[in-house]
């Protein structure tokens, strides 16, 4: 909690200092990810894919990667949703909006998982 790295993941939205903390823990500075969408593959969060062809299927989650971690984002992820459902304005609380209406809460809930792995 008293990391600076801590503290500054712990600004995003969905992300409360036990996420943080895990975070910290399991990646250190990640330096070994060449980006946001790397580390949201690596935690799972990432949909599953199978093209052949000209064809390409995007499935449910690929659920490879650090189990707990992948659950903590996913868990902190319905408040995100909640709080935009009551509140429309910025620009992240339309996306969730938009989406819910589209997807629905669950899936909307592993995107915001997702965009808080690439955020991070």
């Amino acid at each position: 909690r008293q990391s600076e790295a801590c503290q500054r993941i712990a600004k995003v939205k969905g992300i409360g200092p036990k996420t943080a903390t895990a975070v910290v823990a399991a990646i250190g500075k990640g330096t070994e990810f060449k980006n946001g969408r790397h580390f949201a593959a690596w935690l799972g969060l990432v949909p599953r894919q199978h093209s052949s062809g000209d064809r390409q299927v995007l499935m449910n989650m690929t659920k490879k990667g650090d189990r707990h971690l992948r659950t903590l984002f996913i868990h902190g992820a319905p408040a995100v949703v909640r709080v935009a459902t009551n509140n429309n304005d910025g620009h992240m609380n339309q996306w969730v909006n938009q989406l819910k209406e589209r997807r629905g809460f669950n899936k909307t809930t592993v995107a915001v998982a997702n965009k808080n792995a690439r955020i991070i």
